[in-house]
Parts: structure tokens; C-alpha cells; sequence
């Protein structure tokens, strides 16, 4: 409960910080980004629970398919496009940890 709570007040902060416009898959992208990144729903035993496995950069690449699953569904678009989405704004967006000082 915890980490959907902080998924959707990471979406709220950015819309009060950045005005975020939904219907543009790059905001959107982006806020899904940080709201998997900063939730917690890609720590180690999240992942163990939903049986994905990995070791190297596992991480970002669940933040990444966390990301795009939420993108394609928020925009009833394909897999393909959420991905390019969330691949075109991953760099900026994973770095930014606000409102929190240090992830």
C-alpha cells in the first residue's frame, strides 16, 4: 500500500511542480519514470515477488518496464510507442529524486 501511496504523490508533486500536461506521452512518461524510480515498487524483493530475476542494472530496467506498461495503459497506446516514451525522457527523468534530497 505504501509504494502505490508514494507512486501517485510522486504523480501529484509533479503536477503541482511542473503543471504536467497528461496527455502528452512524454510528461507522462516522465512522471511515471520518477514514480517507479522513487516508490520503492522496483526494489529487489518487489521483483522476487513477481518472479523477474536479475542482477545487472535490474533496477533500471524495471523502472523502465514499469514505466512503459503504465504509459501504454494511461494512453491506450501500443507497447512500442510507450517504450520509445519512456526511452526518450529515461536519462533526464530517473536523475530527478525530487521532492526527495538524496534516493
Amino acid at each position: 500500500f505504501d509504494r502505490t501511496l508514494t507512486h501517485e504523490l510522486i504523480h501529484a508533486f509533479d503536477q503541482c511542480r511542473a503543471n504536467v500536461d497528461w496527455t502528452d506521452w512524454r510528461h507522462l512518461a516522465c512522471s511515471e519514470v520518477r514514480a517507479s524510480n522513487l516508490s520503492g515498487e522496483c526494489e529487489f524483493l518487489q521483483e522476487l515477488n513477481r518472479g523477474k530475476l536479475g542482477i545487472v542494472k535490474h533496477h533500471q530496467a524495471c523502472v523502465r518496464r514499469r514505466a512503459a506498461l503504465s504509459v501504454s495503459l494511461g494512453q491506450g497506446g501500443s507497447a512500442d510507442d510507450a517504450r520509445t516514451a519512456v526511452a526518450t525522457v529515461y536519462d533526464r527523468c530517473a536523475r530527478d529524486v525530487a521532492p526527495f534530497d538524496d534516493h
